[in-house]
């Protein structure tokens, strides 16, 4: 119980890192929690933003997992680990790769420092009630001071709990000191790896010039983050004085950013939106390529199609252009004319485990015994990238029954529950995948395994 409060705690207010300063009003949320997107094209151009800054920072490429956040606030924050969490619109907004890549660095400093864990000590020397009260008051002063709540003299920014105050108050000034360490940090990241911190310093810039009225009566000593004036003034200077301060991003990273910032809003606007922003007159690649999205999302593959086969024309070796063309057939009805846009897709990527899962959905559309052994060939190469898929294994489990192979079935499909955190089901299909393997088999021991680890759980 004590770990999941730390990964709370350190959720909550690591993500008020940008969020204070943010006026945008809109979030993509579903219910109280946050939507996660998985994008073979963004996440791959994350982790190329984070490669020099890793290299400097000494950390292993694939020891932190990415993921991108529906939510068209600008934050990013760590949480769970070694994780970072990037809020879409950080993205949609930042006018350039170096703006993201500061942020990037900022926050690859949390993870090389050690943050999370030291957080966690910090939470333990604290009471529960302490920590509660800090991470929704934080939450509610924040919260307050964006609609405009915060009043002169009011108590909303000052976090007042009572005889808690003090503790609190210790608690909130370690994670403000962290703030400060991973600012050093991400300018020495920036600077090892011969890039600018501009881009750092404007978005704080730009936040604050959006959030100045907000702010006027928040209590500094009572938040989580340094104030974005306050952060500005001391990087300001370290910033200037950089010899990479006017190095420009390079011309493919501009070009990328701006495919990213269309793919989101073609996937994630109304089509209305995208044509306004979009509109046909502009026959860049960016606008073509989210009018070629927003059209296949409402369904007109009469118009999807052609301007994706448009696309390929102009960058024959886009993987993620295959991919778009792949996906909109298969989504709409058609597996059979997806599988080799995929196919080509793959070929031109093939360590995405993404489009390898789209793959091996299209295959197995065809419902034959060839195709689900394809499929599950494709499947295996892509756990190799992906990991532990929920997705993944329940298209394994489709194509072990389709090959009458039904132990393994009830296996993958118990693998899939679990990672999804539906008990019942995993309970269920792993005591079928003992009943029909053979005593000591590996499906055997591996269904034993998912009945362990649930009594552990229960327990």
């Amino acid at each position: 119980m004590k770990k999941s409060l730390r990964t709370i705690g350190i959720l909550v207010l690591s993500a008020a890192m940008l969020a204070q300063a943010s006026l945008s009003s809109f979030a993509q949320q579903r219910g109280n929690s946050p939507r996660l997107i998985r994008d073979a094209e963004i996440e791959e151009l994350m982790r190329r933003y984070l490669k020099p800054i890793f290299k400097v920072a000494k950390i292993p490429p694939r020891a932190v997992n990415i993921y991108l956040i529906d939510d068209s606030r600008i934050n990013a924050f760590v949480a769970g680990g070694q994780r970072i969490f990037i809020h879409t619109g950080l993205i949609e907004k930042a006018q350039s790769p170096n703006e993201v890549i500061g942020v990037l660095a900022h926050e690859t400093a949390h993870v090389a420092g050690g943050h999370l864990a030291r957080l966690g000590v910090q939470l333990d020397r604290a009471s529960t009630q302490v920590i509660i009260g800090t991470l929704l008051g934080a939450a509610a002063a924040i919260g307050a001071s964006q609609a405009g709540a915060a009043s002169s003299g009011g108590a909303t920014g000052a976090l007042v709990f009572g005889g808690a105050e003090f503790a609190r108050r210790n608690l909130l000034t370690y994670v403000r000191a962290q703030e400060a360490a991973a600012d050093e940090g991400a300018l020495r990241y920036l600077e090892a790896s011969g890039q600018s911190g501009r881009g750092m310093l404007e978005l704080f810039q730009k936040l604050y010039n959006q959030s100045i009225a907000s702010l006027q009566y928040v209590d500094p000593y009572a938040v989580s983050h340094p104030l974005p004036l306050q952060r500005i003034r001391v990087l300001e200077n370290r910033v200037r004085a950089s010899k990479h301060y006017n190095k420009k991003d390079k011309d493919y990273l501009v070009f990328r950013h701006k495919m990213a910032q269309a793919k989101l809003a073609g996937f994630t606007r109304s089509a209305q939106s995208v044509y306004s922003s979009y509109p046909a007159a502009d026959k860049s690649i960016p606008a073509q390529y989210a009018r070629a999205i927003a059209a296949y999302r409402v369904g007109d593959l009469q118009t999807a199609i052609p301007a994706i086969d448009k696309l390929i024309a102009r960058i024959p070796k886009n993987p993620y252009f295959w991919e778009l063309k792949g996906q909109a057939l298969l989504e709409k009805g058609f597996p059979a004319d997806a599988v080799a846009p995929l196919r080509q897709a793959l070929k031109l990527y093939p360590k995405s485990g993404l489009i390898s899962i789209l793959l091996a959905q299209a295959l197995l559309a065809a419902n034959t015994k060839e195709a689900a052994r394809t499929a599950l060939s494709v499947l295996s190469k892509a756990q190799r990238f992906e990991g532990e898929s929920g997705s993944l294994h329940l298209h394994k489990a489709r194509a072990h029954g389709i090959l009458g192979d039904y132990a393994r079935a009830e296996l993958s499909t118990a693998e899939s529950a679990m990672l999804r955190g539906d008990k019942k089901l995993a309970k269920r299909k792993a005591e079928g995948a003992k009943r029909r393997s053979k005593s000591g088999s590996t499906v055997w021991i591996r269904a034993t395994d998912i009945l362990n680890a649930l009594k552990k759980k229960k327990s």
